[in-house]
């Protein structure tokens, strides 16, 4: 099978958000081959470059989302007029949608209007060769302001003013670039059997248009829904461009759940917030995230073989891992410690991670200062040097060289978050067969089951008392670590993820019309026996090729025989 895979901000770049998850479904689905279709997020990104790609990677396209050079490109009288029509329409659907937050009705108007508006565009870019200068015209922000002035617009739609207005076309141009992209030719989208979108929004946008185009099936991937996200940002902003993008993103994520033959959230959190936005549940299927589980495997073997002689450590170790940064809610973690320490006086707390950004940098040195404040340097006696029981450390430190070494030198993991999606620090602690006491957030209770100890968020007396209940029994220790192992290697390992997404491709193209089917010698159709080399580059029967815009321009590669590197087609 010849896989689209289609990320934002991820593989096959450096660091990139859910670039690891991605490049352990190519390399264990060794048996098909795979079309990387990527967008980057910035110059910084794609200096860093990409992770080593396995040989079933056999085309890698880029474009950047973050920078859109002029395409050049003039539209022509009637260009013009579809133009205005077709953004109109967007316009008015985004204008009389119904408000954020309420239940999604199966079909409306506004979403019908709104997929029509989207696939004119999208055809428009395709016969004009692109959008970028008619998406920063004069001519869109007129229409977007007859749009929101228009009898049955919504009362926040009507109180947009002039710089609401720019700042909503502004992010509508940036989020309609992929428009502008020649990805959808036969040789390119059109030549694969299916598009797997590693992430809803932008990212899908791609995989849409294909199954528009040639009907290409969809499968979209949500392990954090991007709708609520978007719901959760731009606090500064004010209530009509609120209002406008939240409607666009609403649209946007109901046509892509409505067009996508699967729908796969990573927990039971994300498909509640699916089932929300409209997601049909005959589409849904629940596929976990996979994990190496080999790096923690010393750990929570020697866990394991000392399940019936439960160690005591002296003193007792709490261990914490993460980025640092608000949401997680050290604070409330270190008076909980405060209380640890009153009840079990040789307990030690260890936090491990790195601050994420400025903000992050803030928040460690504050909770610095509490933990200073809260625990004076104590010491054994008057000539002996005192030592203050919470540590912050970095991956990479003394005892702390890899994330098993953490869990490995603990007793009890801890997760005091207020807001979390899937908590792979957790799932990792589950590896090394440690016990657990978490916040009650996001998928906590999904991953956990029973083999954990969960807690209300914000509350450092609760969660100081599952801890001490821990450090005072060590066989209770002992078996929710084993159970916690057990547990994350039936459910959370590369090998079930691998699996399951291996029969949901199956699944979806075993349901998917036959788009170019290739007969045996009995007549009888083969599938996939259409290999990728037989789509040749070109269009053989237009007399002048379609204008590209010079920064969605291919990087020509040289013919090699055999393919032994991925092609490699950039956009700038």
């Amino acid at each position: 099978m010849r896989i689209g895979l289609l990320t934002e901000g991820g593989y096959p770049y450096v660091g990139g958000e859910g670039g690891v998850w991605c490049d352990r479904l190519v390399r264990g689905l060794d048996i098909h081959e795979f079309d990387v279709y990527a967008f980057s997020t910035g110059q910084a990104q794609e200096d860093a470059g990409w992770v080593e790609l396995p040989p079933q990677v056999a085309r890698v396209r880029t474009a950047p989302l973050w920078t859109a050079e002029e395409d050049g490109v003039v539209h022509g009288r009637r260009a013009r007029r579809r133009f205005t029509e077709h953004y109109g329409d967007l316009a008015a659907a985004l204008c009389t949608a119904a408000e954020p937050g309420t239940v999604a009705e199966p079909r409306t108007a506004e979403a019908d209007r709104f997929a029509t508006a989207l696939h004119g565009l999208a055809e428009l870019a395709r016969d004009e060769g692109g959008l970028v200068a008619a998406l920063r015209s004069e001519r869109a922000v007129r229409a977007l302001e007859r749009a929101c002035r228009a009898p049955g617009a919504r009362r926040t739609a009507r109180d947009a003013r002039v710089p609401d207005l720019l700042a909503v076309a502004g992010h509508l141009e940036r989020a309609l670039r992929p428009l502008s992209l020649d990805w959808y030719e036969e040789d390119g989208l059109g030549a694969v059997d299916l598009c797997h979108a590693a992430s809803g929004g932008v990212a899908a946008l791609p995989g849409l248009l294909a199954h528009h185009f040639f009907g290409v099936p969809l499968l979209v991937t949500e392990y954090g829904v991007r709708l609520r996200t978007h719901y959760l940002t731009r606090p500064d902003a004010s209530p009509a461009v609120r209002s406008l993008l939240a409607a666009f993103h609403g649209l946007l994520t109901a046509e892509t759940y409505r067009a996508a033959s699967f729908l796969v959230p990573g927990n039971a959190h994300a498909r509640r917030w699916q089932e929300r936005c409209g997601a049909d549940r005959a589409k849904l299927r629940t596929i976990h995230p996979g994990m190496d589980a080999a790096p923690f495997a010393r750990v929570g073997e020697d866990a394991g073989e000392n399940r019936d002689k439960p160690e005591r450590p002296d003193p007792h170790t709490l261990v914490w891992t993460g980025r640092v940064e608000p949401a997680k809610d050290l604070v409330s973690l270190l008076h909980a410690f405060a209380e640890v320490r009153a009840a079990e006086p040789g307990t030690r707390l260890r936090i491990v991670g790195r601050p994420s950004g400025p903000e992050g940098e803030a928040y460690l040195g504050h909770c610095r200062a509490l933990a200073a404040q809260l625990f004076p340097d104590e010491a054994d006696g008057p000539h002996a040097v005192g030592r203050n029981p919470v540590s912050f450390e970095q991956l990479g430190g003394p005892g702390a060289e890899t994330t098993a070494d953490v869990h490995a030198g603990g007793t009890v993991t801890v997760l005091s978050s207020v807001v979390e999606g899937f908590p792979v620090g957790l799932i990792e602690a589950m590896f090394c067969g440690r016990a657990t006491v978490s916040t009650d957030v996001g998928a906590v209770v999904e991953v956990i089951g029973g083999t954990g100890l969960v807690v209300p968020p914000r509350n450092p007396r609760a969660l100081a008392e599952a801890c001490v209940s821990l450090l005072r029994d060590p066989e209770r220790r002992a078996r929710l670590g084993a159970a916690a192992r057990a547990r994350a290697l039936e459910l959370f390992s590369v090998e079930q993820n691998v699996a399951a997404f291996h029969g949901l491709y199956l699944e979806t193209v075993a349901r998917t019309p036959v788009r170019r089917p290739v007969l045996g010698g009995a007549g009888d159709p083969l599938p996939f026996a259409a290999p990728a080399e037989a789509h040749v580059p070109g269009h053989w029967t237009e007399p002048t090729p379609r204008a590209v815009p010079t920064w969605a321009a291919e990087t020509p590669e040289p013919f090699m025989e055999p393919v032994a590197e991925p092609v490699t087609e950039t956009v700038r």
